[in-house]
Parts: structure tokens; C-alpha cells; sequence
């Protein structure tokens, strides 16, 4: 009986979010009436040329938009440079980049719009569609997806255009930035509940969606793949030590040293480990991202609707729209071997899914162990790849179990002021943010799929989160491993001891509870080891 009451309950709560849903778009369209949409403005150019603008979308026509001619881009400086007198003033300016009233939402059965057809996981990339969350002229009746791309980036480019230094019409040239190295098309393309954070023909975009692109559509990769060399000092110590071989193929000798007058040093240079690498923008598929996460599709919407302060109101308006480009950072994977070999389940692979911590990683801080580990698993990469196999490391943009580095840094002033032990560790952690972790691994399989791997051998991290994630994804794990107990600098036993004792994979020594009040952190006042 409860569980009929229960449901009964649920069908209705979800009748009630629709009245309301409903019911807020009644209201902006009758706000829309009250209000209508003023007549787009023409300002005049310096030259005495009336210059053409972005069109409101009660006026577009569904042609490309020109560069506004009447806007010189402004030669402000921070440190004050008068700005020359021919040039716009700033209200003239945001007249001609935005003639209308401010549109804050469309709705599905608003006259023109008519969003171009996206079929998440079609097989056929023409039949798929490409994602459009651009508003500019050419674009914004046929958009079907809410958000922009580059993430967090997108506040740059507002500002680069508020700034004038660029005109939003831009159209990039893509001729000869396909990627160097192939990640081609897999069944978990195909499948719409494999990948669901990221758009899986992102990298192919200019080429699959070259017909769209020359209509006059705001088409845009949102993955780029290219080839390096990098280049670690801790790299260059295991080189010296033997530990890392050069091969000429994976690892190679660094290029000769130069003294300040330009003449050759003759200290070893060290090595240069070469990668492929890929950069992945997210682009969420909101009807899987929901269905990853075990919740509803309205509350997903609502909750990031509600969470950004407002910032995406189509979240609500526009149900019919699926797909959303949150403004978070993506992923980088560094590839050590053939890439091809990454879809060979014959093949050894070594994969480490990292997430960032730049306060290890790039300043070398010693009260985590993120960057000995990152350091180690990039070793473990290159060995297996000179072994005949391949390596993968995955950078995820999560600075601070995704807590973000100013909630981080408080967590450290507390746990230093409040005795650093390891009995305190995460509840440290949940005083000041509410929560132990906000990294969710759920949508981390994505890229394993995306990139072909039906198979790890090996997976350097004592992360339980990641290691079912990626398992109960469907791809076997068949053997995992820690950081060996050298590598771990001092100041870091705490968070390694306490997430031993909270049930972290270890291949060493099990911690109790009891041991815990024993593992202290150094303090502040201490300056010597």
C-alpha cells in the first residue's frame, strides 16, 4: 500500500512541475505581449554608412550576419589610453552588437523557431545533427542546445566582444586543424546512454558537418586532438637513475642545453616523452546525464537552473531542447603509444584517471599525493608502451574533489589550525563545504568509451569511486595498484592513512580507525623534516 501511495505521490509532484513549467511560459508570453520587442536599431558608422546588426529574433532572416560596420574595435587600454574620437561610444556600440530588448528565453512553439534535428547517438553523423547553442543571427532560430562552447572560457570571449577586440560574427578557418592521429567512430558512439558528458564527433566536426557550416549554421568543434612532446623534471631524474629507457620512440634525449651566451651545456638535457592528445569541452545530453545520475530530467534541469543563479533559463523553457554546454572545464588525455592500440584488447594498457590539483601537480605541494601519483602513473604509461603496449592518463578539470581551490585552501587553514590528523580528515572537508566529494565518477567512463578501450590491465589509483564507475560501465579492470610507499611525501600520510581506514583500495598495510589519531600532518610552525 505505501508503495502505491508513493507513486501516486510521484505522478503528481510531476503533474505540478508541469502546470508550473506551463504555467511560467503563459506568463512570459503574455510579459512578451505587454512588452513587444522593439524595432532593431541601425546606428551610423563613422564613415556616415548605416552599418547592419545582429537582428532581434522577431526579425531574422536566417542569413549569415556581417561584421557590424560602425564598430571600430575600441583602442582602450587598462592603463587609460584616450581612445581615438571617431571611434563609438560603448552605448553605441552595445546598440549595434544588440539592437532589441534582452532575450532571456525562447519557447518551443515560439514563431521561426525551428531548432536543426539532433539525434543523440545516431550512427549516421548527418542523421545525428550538429549541436548549435549559438545565438548569433544565422544561428539563433535553429539552436538546439543551451549553454556555449569553451566551458568556462565563453565569459572571455563576452568580454573580448564587449571590448571590441572581437566581432562576434567571426567565423573560424579550419582548413588544416584535423586531428593528426585517428579516433574514429566505435559502437559506444552509437549507443545514447555510453556517452553522455561530451559530444563523441566533436573532433570531426569541420568535416561531418561541412555542409551545415556553409549554410551559415555557428558549427563548432568542442574536441581537438593534436601530437607533443612533453616535458617533467621528475622524468628526466628517473631517466638518470635508469629507471626510464629512452627508446627514440617513446622517450627521447632532450636537445642540448644553453648557456646564457648561447653556447652548448654539457649537462644532460634529460628526455621528452612523446604523446597524443586530446582536449574535450563538455556537452551534456541532459536525458542521460539524469538517467547516469539516477534522477529526473526536470530536476536536473531545475537544480542547474537554480545552482547558477539563473543563468540558463531555457533549462526551463526549452524542454525540447536536450543538450546543454555547462560552464565547466573539460578534460585533457595524454595517449603514450599507438592510439590505435587503445581499441586492441590484445594489447597491455595502463590507464590513470587523474583529477586536477594544481597546487600538487604544477607547484609540487607535498600535503597530497596528486602529483607523485600523476609522476608515477606517467612512468607506468611509458613502460607499458615500450612493453608493445599503450598508456592513458585522463586529466579531469576538478580542482579540489570539484570543491573548487578557494574551498580547498579553507579546508587546509582548518585542518592546520585544528591539528592535522587523519581521524579529521574528511569531516574537515565536510565543516566548510557540506560534502567529503563532489567528482561524482559517473560520467568519467565516457572518454574510455569514446576512445575504444574494452579492456584496462592495468589501473594506477586507490580511488573506489573511479574503479566501479569505470567497471560497472562495462569495461573490465583486471588489475589495480597504489602509489608505493616511497613516493609518498610526509605531509600527505594524513590523506593517505585516512582514506585507507574510509575503505580506499591499498595494496599495503590496513589502517583502523584507532590508527588514525596517530597520523599527523606537519604544522605550520614547522620548518625542518
Amino acid at each position: 500500500m505505501a508503495s502505491v501511495d508513493s507513486a501516486v505521490l510521484t505522478q503528481i509532484l510531476s503533474q505540478l512541475e508541469s502546470l508550473q513549467v506551463s504555467q511560467q511560459v503563459l506568463q512570459a508570453k503574455l510579459d512578451s505581449l505587454a512588452n513587444p520587442v522593439s524595432p532593431g536599431m541601425r546606428p551610423v558608422s563613422s564613415h556616415g554608412l548605416s552599418s547592419p546588426t545582429r537582428a532581434s529574433l522577431s526579425s531574422l532572416d536566417g542569413t549569415p550576419a556581417t561584421p557590424p560596420s560602425g564598430l571600430v574595435p575600441s583602442t582602450a587600454t587598462p592603463s587609460g589610453d584616450k581612445i581615438s574620437e571617431s571611434a563609438p561610444t560603448d552605448k553605441e556600440r552595445e546598440r549595434a552588437l544588440y539592437p532589441g530588448r534582452v532575450l532571456l528565453s525562447t519557447y518551443p512553439d515560439q514563431h521561426g523557431v525551428k531548432p536543426v534535428p539532433l539525434k543523440w547517438g545516431a550512427e549516421d553523423p548527418t542523421e545525428r545533427g550538429p549541436v548549435i547553442p549559438s545565438r548569433l543571427a544565422s544561428s539563433i532560430k535553429q539552436r538546439n542546445a543551451i549553454g556555449a562552447h569553451s566551458g568556462s572560457y565563453s565569459i572571455y570571449r563576452a568580454l573580448a566582444v564587449a571590448m571590441g577586440t572581437l566581432v562576434p560574427t567571426h567565423k573560424p578557418d579550419y582548413a588544416r586543424t584535423e586531428p593528426p592521429v585517428p579516433i574514429p567512430p566505435n559502437a559506444a558512439w552509437f549507443d545514447p546512454k555510453k556517452i553522455v558528458s561530451f559530444d563523441p564527433w566533436g573532433h570531426l566536426t569541420p568535416q561531418v558537418f561541412r555542409a551545415e557550416s556553409a549554410a551559415g549554421l555557428d558549427v563548432r568543434p568542442s574536441i581537438a586532438i593534436t601530437k607533443a612532446h612533453i616535458k617533467l623534471s621528475e622524468i628526466d631524474e628517473s631517466s638518470r637513475k635508469g629507471d626510464i629507457l629512452v627508446d627514440g620512440k617513446i622517450v627521447l634525449k632532450s636537445a642540448p642545453l644553453l648557456n646564457a651566451d648561447g653556447t652548448n651545456n654539457n649537462a644532460d638535457p634529460g628526455v621528452e616523452i612523446n604523446v597524443s592528445k586530446a582536449a574535450i569541452e563538455p556537452v551534456w545530453y541532459l536525458p542521460g546525464v539524469a538517467e547516469r545520475f539516477g534522477i529526473s530530467e526536470s530536476l536536473l534541469r531545475r537544480a542547474l537552473f537554480e545552482e547558477t543563479g539563473g543563468m540558463y533559463p531555457e533549462l526551463i523553457t526549452r524542454p525540447d531542447i536536450k543538450v546543454f554546454l555547462p560552464p565547466i572545464g573539460g578534460m585533457t588525455v595524454y595517449i603514450f603509444g599507438p592510439v590505435s592500440y587503445m581499441s586492441d584488447e590484445s594489447k597491455e594498457l595502463t590507464l590513470r584517471v587523474h583529477d586536477e590539483c594544481n597546487g600538487s601537480d604544477v607547484f609540487g605541494s607535498d600535503i597530497c599525493t596528486c602529483k607523485p601519483y600523476l609522476v608515477f602513473a606517467i612512468e607506468e604509461c611509458i613502460r607499458t608502451a615500450q612493453r608493445g603496449g599503450v598508456g592513458v592518463v585522463v586529466y579531469f578539470r576538478k580542482e579540489g574533489r570539484a570543491l573548487g581551490e578557494v574551498t580547498k585552501y579553507l579546508v587546509y587553514n582548518l585542518r592546520k589550525r585544528g591539528g592535522d590528523s587523519a581521524d579529521k580528515y574528511f569531516r574537515a572537508t565536510e565543516l566548510i563545504a557540506g560534502v567529503k566529494d563532489m567528482r561524482f565518477q559517473a560520467l568519467m567512463p565516457d572518454v574510455l568509451h569514446w576512445l575504444g578501450i574494452k579492456k584496462i590491465h592495468n589501473m594506477v589509483s586507490m580511488s573506489d569511486m573511479k574503479y566501479d564507475a569505470i567497471v560497472q560501465s562495462g569495461i573490465p579492470i583486471l588489475k589495480r595498484y597504489d602509489i608505493p610507499e616511497h613516493l609518498i611525501p610526509m605531509d600527505s600520510r594524513v590523506e593517505i592513512d585516512a582514506k585507507i581506514a574510509a575503505g580506499y583500495f591499498t595494496s599495503g598495510k590496513a589502517v583502523t580507525i584507532e590508527d588514525l589519531v596517530k597520523t599527523v600532518g606537519r604544522t605550520w610552525e614547522e620548518t625542518e623534516h
